[in-house]
């Protein structure tokens, strides 16, 4: 049973109250770990590997867990066709103990009131814990005791943020949200200050030299970090030597050093709206590890030999020093792909050229083809949204695309096939939920679209349907369903492949500026490459693991930001009318993505007067009793705009 129907069974048969029927057996009792998913009607369900439906857990029952907490359940007996359900006995590991929400102070004491929609307690602060909080500012307050018989936990303010809709106040609280710092510790600067940025004579000569090969970057207009570079030359033999070069980060970032550790709590710089929350100190990031045109550079490069075909013919991993003739945007190395004319033009066109045949080699052997627009904000200085546009991704992105991954690839497999069995960190993505794709396939036939069912064709077929919706309204819908349907990829020591990318073998090696997990795998291929010990393994997977979480929690901050900008640039439009597409249905509400910037808010269900309308899960729609209407997933709608809660980051519409 899928996971929704199980949920949605489960509140109907366990949505009253129970009367408790165990304590006189004698059956043995059956216990099963899992996390809790936490309703905002204080009820939850724990989501376990032991058992295929989720386990419903009353409000009473829950004992203090919280959403995402690990626990221990126990079981209660199951009666034939009911659904699971039971108590939570044991918290084995909170998810998270510190919240973000908004101060009601009262005399004497205090609550704060979470933003978070699955946290449905309100904390009480104590007078003596409210470290100069006033009435209605947002702040973190961290829980310091919960004993179970109180309805509220008690806990003590940590951060005053300031005034909510301050656009500095509400990016720092989604920050602390999802737990990510936002500043660096003085000890931690002072550290990464004290690292020796000078590039010796010793350094060069224990280096490959690359300083006379014509070398650029390319990276996006605002780039303040630039931790790749491209290379080339032609070889006497007729073919072309192209090297990527990435900035030697962990030459400069030992282990045990302050930095070091920083950099591995963090995992991931992180990516808002407005601003880089970098995973290492400026000092690194923008100075010493930042590959700038005109300066010596110490890098570790891939080099690879190509032939016209852009086969790989020979290639060589180690250590080199640089010097950058050219910094790039994406904009300006397009314009020279596109008119043929400017700085660099040859090397620029040939790369162009190797990285096309790259890219056709990459997609007939099965890689899916995703390119999602990215939504970005115009903001004046205050933070306040002016207009929002999409990023546009040309076939400049597509070289420096094609080219890091021929080198994370290839590195990938130096390790895994050359030196089999090694320790090493792999970026890996699983097969796709047989049930995800077939309730993909069935949802597309409504655009009249058709999608294989031979799973070894996948990937291709997913190409065609790409390609077919491309321009079309329900373009966004679709490649967002679908890449719902498939596995996330994290990181790992266990070597399963990469589906989406079709490589055996594949990991991250070229971004160490922003991605722990690159300097992992760029200490362990030193190792090898030196004979050296690469260390634990278990220690190694540990990382791999948090840097898995880490990512996705640094994507969820991106996006709460980013929806909190939609809000807020919503809010000066009410009563405008909008062009939309369903993008989701639930018994609640109907909820609209606006075509022109995909700003999504909800129709709610009890605004549609001229029926009673039930929803109809199994068919994505909302159906109205008497007239038979239907609002159906990815129908095109006109909406009006009603209301922008900045607070909960959602919008209201009606239908126009």
């Amino acid at each position: 049973m899928s996971r929704k129907n199980s949920r949605k069974k489960a509140k109907e048969s366990f949505g009253g109250k129970r009367k408790s029927k165990h304590g006189g057996r004698k059956e043995k009792r059956i216990y099963l770990t899992g996390t809790v998913d936490m309703t905002r009607m204080g009820y939850g369900y724990i989501i376990s590997d032991e058992i295929e439906d989720d386990v419903f857990v009353a409000a009473r029952n829950l004992n203090t867990a919280l959403h995402g907490d690990k626990v221990k359940v126990w079981l209660y007996a199951r009666k034939k066709g009911s659904r699971p359900e039971g108590e939570v006995v044991e918290i084995l590991e909170r998810w998270k103990s510190s919240f973000v929400g908004t101060l009601e102070v009262m005399p004497g004491f205090a609550f704060l009131i979470p933003d978070n929609k699955n946290m449905p307690f309100d904390i009480f602060i104590p007078a003596s814990a409210l470290k100069g909080g006033k009435q209605g500012q947002k702040a973190v307050a961290r829980i310091t005791e919960w004993k179970r018989n109180s309805k509220n936990p008690v806990g003590e303010i940590v951060t005053v943020l300031g005034e909510p809709g301050l656009h500095s106040t509400e990016m720092h609280a989604i920050l602390a949200e999802y737990e990510l710092p936002y500043a660096f510790t003085e000890e931690v600067e002072k550290d990464a200050a004290s690292i020796n940025g000078m590039i010796t004579e010793k350094d060069i000569r224990e280096r490959k030299d690359f300083r006379d090969v014509p070398t650029f970057t390319i990276d996006p207009e605002d780039a303040k970090d630039f931790d790749d570079a491209l290379s080339l030359r032609k070889l006497e033999n007729g073919n072309w030597e192209a090297g990527i070069h990435i900035a030697d980060v962990t030459y400069y970032v030992k282990p045990g050093s302050l930095t070091e550790e920083e950099a591995r709590q963090r995992a991931t710089s992180v990516y808002l709206v407005d601003r880089v929350v970098p995973m290492l100190p400026e000092r690194l990031s923008n100075d010493i590890c930042s590959l700038r045109p005109g300066e010596d550079k110490l890098c570790f490069s891939a080099v690879f030999e190509l032939n016209e075909k852009a086969e790989v013919q020979n290639e060589w991993f180690g250590r080199t020093v640089i010097n950058s003739d050219r910094r790039f945007s994406y904009g300006e190395a397009q314009l020279v792909i596109d008119t043929g004319e400017g700085d660099m033009k040859d090397q620029l066109l040939l790369l162009h050229d190797l990285a096309q045949k790259l890219r056709s080699k990459r997609f007939a052997y099965g890689a899916f083809s995703f390119e999602r627009e990215e939504v970005q904000f115009e903001l004046d200085e205050n933070g306040k949204p002016l207009g929002v546009k999409f990023r546009d991704m040309g076939t400049a992105n597509q070289l420096i695309e094609e080219f890091m991954l021929l080198a994370n690839r290839r590195v990938a497999e130096y390790v895994g096939k050359k030196l089999r069995g090694r320790t090493f960190v792999y970026r890996v993505h699983d097969k796709p939920d047989p049930e995800k794709i077939s309730n993909f396939r069935a949802f597309i036939t409504r655009f009249g679209y058709k999608l294989t069912s031979d799973e070894k064709n996948l990937p291709k077929a997913m190409n065609r349907l790409m390609k077919e919706v491309a321009g079309r309204s329900e373009q966004n819908i679709i490649e967002t369903i679908a890449l719902r349907a498939m596995a996330k990829a994290v990181y790992s020591t266990d070597n399963i492949g990469h589906y989406g990318l079709a490589f055996k073998h594949y990991t991250h090696f070229t971004s160490p500026i922003r991605r722990y997990p690159d300097m992992m795998v760029h200490r362990l291929l030193t190792a090898y490459l030196n004979h050296d010990d690469p260390g634990n393994k278990e220690k190694i997977e540990k990382h791999c693991q948090h840097s898995s979480k880490m990512e996705r929690l640094a994507a969820e901050a991106e996006r709460a930001s980013i929806k909190y900008k939609q809000v807020e640039f919503m809010s000066e439009r009410i009563g405008q009318v909008f062009d939309g597409v369903i993008s989701g249905v639930t018994e609640w509400g109907i909820y609209v993505e606006i075509i022109e910037n995909q700003c999504e808010g909800m129709v709610s269900i009890r605004d549609l007067h001229d029926d009673y309308y039930e929803y109809d899960e199994e068919n994505y729609c909302i159906r109205g009793k008497s007239t038979g209407k239907l609002y159906t997933l990815g129908d095109r709608v006109k909406v009006e705009m009603v209301k922008a809660d900045l607070q909960k980051k959602q919008l209201d519409y009606r239908f126009a």
